[in-house]
């Protein structure tokens, strides 16, 4: 088994989602003690936005007439994607921003949407190409928003383009609301992890 562990907060010491996807992911190696993990923190090693430039090159897979800072760029989408490839669970640490996510992990989902590689278009719409894996979402709000949100259900959306169709959330919500809710939802979560994930 392969685990790509994605974090994209912006702050390290006192991020729920990191908590999070690091209780995930020491479950699962638990579980399964020779599984390989790959690991991206999004938050501190943020890539960058997709160009025209590469983005039209890694289709194409012309790079010659690009900059070196360009090379660099399309190289960075062949890894992002060669890593989620070989991945066999994909545990996302997501946190809430504007009722979205962090910049950085769009910028790397933008990334791995990669058509003729990662999805394809037919003639009844795209098809995803990495179907197989489980995708897990660590998922942190400030507030209370069940599942009247924009930012799981986009991130489903955009996983599910490329294949990733098995879904499971783990949210911990209302954390900026107090450290009673707080530690109520941290405790929760952590339940759930060790109930969907413990050997």
């Amino acid at each position: 088994m392969n685990i790509l562990h994605i974090d994209s907060s912006l702050f390290v010491d006192n991020s729920v989602s990191r908590v999070l996807s690091a209780q995930i992911v020491d479950a699962l190696r638990k579980s399964n003690p020779q599984a390989g993990i790959v690991y991206r923190d999004l938050g501190s090693n943020p890539p960058a936005h997709l160009s025209a430039a590469a983005a039209m090159a890694f289709r194409a897979g012309q790079v010659d007439d690009l900059t070196a800072g360009q090379r660099q760029e399309v190289e960075a989408i062949e890894e992002s994607i060669r890593q989620i490839e070989q991945a066999d669970i994909v545990v996302v640490g997501a946190p809430m921003y504007n009722f979205s996510v962090p910049s950085n992990l769009k910028a790397w989902l933008d990334q791995i949407c990669q058509a003729g590689r990662t999805f394809r278009y037919t003639a009844t719409g795209p098809e995803g190409l990495l179907k197989g894996k489980k995708l897990v979402i660590a998922s942190s709000r400030g507030g209370v928003h069940g599942d009247d949100d924009f930012q799981e259900a986009f991130l489903k959306k955009l996983f599910g383009l490329i294949g990733l169709t098995d879904v499971e959330v783990i949210r911990a919500e209302g954390v900026n609301m107090g450290p009673d809710i707080r530690a109520k939802a941290m405790n929760d979560a952590a339940a759930l992890i060790s109930k969907r994930f413990a050997s």
